[in-house]
């Protein structure tokens, strides 16, 4: 068992091909067993930049919660969520509403965000009878094996992600800001750097510049840290893309990323990146009671398709400022 004076245990799998594997024996009580390891979890993360930690046997929400609250010490209110998700208590969701035969792909959490989670946390009450992995990779590795040249553009201009919201796909404004009243929406835009525009038909787009490229608050590094491949429109299923261009135009989509300066990004581009977080991708299967810690800056997840009931509890902790990570483009303010 991990006790808390160690930051490395051999009962830490380390296998190849797997995120770091601890069995824990809790006898029962998963919440006086996250107390006492609070600490040593916190520690296997910083090290590896994630932990399955397998044997806790978590399957009722609430308890379930109580143990990511305990782990946090205070858990963070999504916003600016590009799905919807279930509430089960304050601050801990279910996994974000997407069809189980599409592949969320690899992605930061918030990353378009000023402020984001350090820490991301996951629990399985269900696993599914097939696939629906969350998988990570290492996001310094991912961006030691992209060229050069496209990450220096990038590191340069930045990415844009835009945004239309209507009610066929992705999360809607109330959703999103908290609110549906447009004052608040605005003065929330104008905060954080957003730019707005409302549609004749009460609809509205958005366009946030962020970096690309981030330096990790604790390590110092570097880190692709985005969702440009995740929330292009190159991702979608090609008639899901056709449709929506079609009903809202290019430039009304749910949700897509361009280069920094406003253009397009390639569909070679959005396959190779992908490529390149399958190549750097570890996963293992969920199993009923697992729980899941990932660095949200050093490290990407994602969520694979799947096959039957699959419910996975999610919180966000440790929220970080963007100006802490060594942002390589200016925040514009309206």
């Amino acid at each position: 068992m991990l006790s808390s004076s160690q930051t490395s245990s051999p009962a830490v799998d380390l296998s190849p091909g797997r995120p770091p594997i601890l069995r824990a024996v809790a006898g029962g009580d998963p919440l006086s067993w996250a107390s006492e390891h609070r600490d040593a979890l916190r520690a296997v993360v910083a090290e590896h930049g994630s932990l399955l930690v397998r044997g806790l046997g978590l399957r009722d929400p609430a308890k379930t919660g109580a143990v990511l609250q305990r782990l946090a010490g205070g858990l963070m209110t999504e916003k600016e969520g590009f799905a919807s998700r279930r509430a089960y208590s304050a601050d801990v969701y279910s996994s974000s509403t997407w069809p189980p035969n599409h592949p969320m792909c690899m992605h930061h959490e918030l990353s378009y965000r000023l402020e984001f989670p350090g820490l991301m946390m996951f629990a399985c009450l269900t696993a599914p009878s097939a696939g629906g992995a969350t998988a990570v990779a290492d996001s310094p590795e991912v961006l030691r094996a992209l060229p050069g040249e496209l990450v220096e553009r990038f590191e340069r201009e930045g990415w844009l992600l835009t945004r239309g919201y209507n009610d066929e796909i992705g999360a809607s404004i109330a959703e999103a800001f908290g609110t549906d009243d447009r004052g608040a929406v605005e003065r929330y835009c104008r905060a954080n750097a957003i730019e707005f525009e409302w549609r004749p038909d009460g609809g509205l787009l958005t366009r946030q510049r962020r970096s690309a490229v981030v330096r990790h608050p604790v390590t110092g590094q570097r880190c692709w840290f985005n969702q440009i491949a995740f929330l292009n429109a190159w991702t979608m299923a090609p008639e899901v893309r056709e449709y929506l261009v079609d009903v809202h135009g290019a430039d009304g989509l749910a949700f897509d990323t361009r280069f920094g300066d406003g253009d397009p990004i390639g569909e070679d581009v959005v396959q190779l990146i992908n490529e390149v977080y399958e190549a750097t991708t570890v996963r293992e299967p969920w199993q009923a009671g697992d729980l899941m810690l990932v660095d949200n800056i050093r490290t990407a997840h994602s969520r694979e398709p799947f096959e039957g009931p699959r419910e996975v509890l999610v919180a966000m902790t440790d929220e970080v400022s963007l100006l802490d990570c060594s942002p390589t483009v200016e925040v514009t303010f309206r």
